[in-house]
């Protein structure tokens, strides 16, 4: 069965539409990880997306609140975190605020990383979305944006929230 032929088949209703997104949603983001996997220089696409949240950060965030912002538990982020500083891209210490909790601070490893390879990720970004127009692309955000608000809705019912 080809993509095609389940777009067409999910196409009929509402309810079949919302399973088709819903599978989606899982789909993109094996493929994402797959294709990003293969091209991001000495990082899986995990990590470098918890890089790009420690870089964006103001502070350091603690495991928790990385655990938080990506969707994981405080355990994923810690095992990924001590990958990354094997890598020498982030030093793990106790937090300034909490010494109980640890908190991940960016190397310059870290930002010449950014600095240099950033760019071929960039590219990829750019080449991801050209499909869409500029319209297209500011519904899809707004769109997205507002599946947090159902992923929130869905948590409040099965009394789940993000670890």
């Amino acid at each position: 069965m080809e993509i095609n032929d389940l777009i067409q088949k999910f196409s009929d209703s509402t309810e079949n539409q919302c399973k088709a997104l819903f599978s989606t949603l899982f789909i993109v983001e094996n493929r994402l990880q797959t294709i990003f996997d293969n091209t991001i220089p000495e990082l899986s696409l995990k990590q470098f997306m918890l890089l790009t949240m420690v870089r964006q950060s103001k502070n350091h965030p603690t495991f928790t609140q990385l655990g938080r912002l990506l969707g994981c538990s405080r355990q994923n982020i810690k095992k990924l975190a001590l990958a990354l500083e094997k890598k020498g891209f982030v030093t793990i210490a106790p937090c300034q605020q909490d010494a109980r909790a640890s908190s991940i601070y960016p190397t310059s490893k870290l930002n010449d990383y950014f600095e240099n390879v950033f760019t071929t990720y960039q590219e990829d970004l750019r080449f991801l979305f050209e499909v869409y127009s500029k319209e297209e692309i500011a519904q899809l955000f707004r769109l997205m944006m507002k599946l947090y608000k159902g992923i929130e809705n869905l948590e409040s019912k099965t009394g789940k929230k993000e670890n």
